[in-house]
């Protein structure tokens, strides 16, 4: 069973916790896993993941995390479907390594920064070439 943080607050009137509950919801229901194996699977209790479906609950980050696991699908997506990230730019690289199934979450979300660093390295390097160009 999750304990419950202060993060765990009741929002039932926050869009965010509506839309990722009711997305926690269809991810089951379309993988045909019942809230009970659900549950069992990411470690928290059958009333506690009932009420994040319901949008009574807002999960944290590790929860969300442990339903990902659950459900096997990445925790990227669930947390930006909670508001937790910002949704990025589709990219061949990025999706390659969130369907990868012989790395962990963690190992995922770490390749991810460091792709992420380069990219933004390189682009800060054009900019400065460009600007450079135009003097």
């Amino acid at each position: 069973m999750a304990p419950v943080s202060s993060d765990d607050n009741k929002q039932g009137s926050d869009n965010s916790t509506h839309d990722i509950g009711g997305f926690i919801r269809a991810q089951r229901m379309a993988a045909q896993v019942s809230l009970r194996q659900l549950a069992e699977r990411a470690g928290v209790s059958n009333p506690y993941l009932s009420q994040i479906e319901r949008g009574l609950r807002k999960p944290s980050a590790d929860v969300l995390a442990q339903i990902a696991k659950g459900l096997r699908v990445s925790a990227e997506v669930l947390y930006v479907r909670a508001g937790i990230l910002e949704e990025r730019p589709a990219s061949p690289v990025r999706d390659a390594l969130l369907v990868d199934t012989t790395i962990n979450e963690r190992q995922k979300q770490m390749l991810l920064e460091i792709y992420d660093t380069f990219r933004n390295e390189n682009a800060a390097h054009a900019e400065a070439d460009a600007a450079a160009e135009t003097d």
